[in-house]
């Protein structure tokens, strides 16, 4: 499993990688620094899962989820922010993230993003995909 975490901070990059290696036996993690450098990853890489925050320079997360969505409207994006206005998250969810997770990451959200994955990878297997 290939996963893009999109983020300007380094330190939740790392944070983030450590979690979900820790979970998720053999996952391959690809970064990028803000939304526009995150498009171009999306489209190199082709990863099963986007990983991005919202507060970014360049391009925004709201704006990539847009852009991710153009490109690909079956992308499987998780939105981890510390925005957690009702509104936003309302808007993200009405863009069909698959979860809007609130900053700071730990073991528990990363458990929940897994197990949203996992039900999703059953759906796949369920459906003959």
């Amino acid at each position: 499993m290939k996963l893009l975490i999109v983020d300007d901070s380094k330190f939740s990059q790392i944070t983030a990688s450590n979690l979900f290696k820790k979970l998720i036996e053999g996952v391959e993690i690809v970064f990028a620094s803000d939304g526009k450098e995150g498009l171009k990853r999306y489209i190199e890489e082709k990863p099963d899962y986007v990983i991005l925050d919202l507060l970014m320079p360049n391009v925004d997360g709201r704006e990539l989820v847009k852009l991710i969505r153009e490109y690909d409207r079956d992308a499987k994006i998780f939105v981890v922010s510390a925005d957690v206005q009702n509104s936003v998250k309302e808007e993200m969810l009405s863009y069909g993230v698959l979860d809007f997770i609130n900053k700071p990451l730990n073991e528990e959200k990363v458990k929940l993003i897994y197990e949203i994955i996992k039900g999703d990878k059953d759906e796949g297997d369920k459906s003959g995909i």
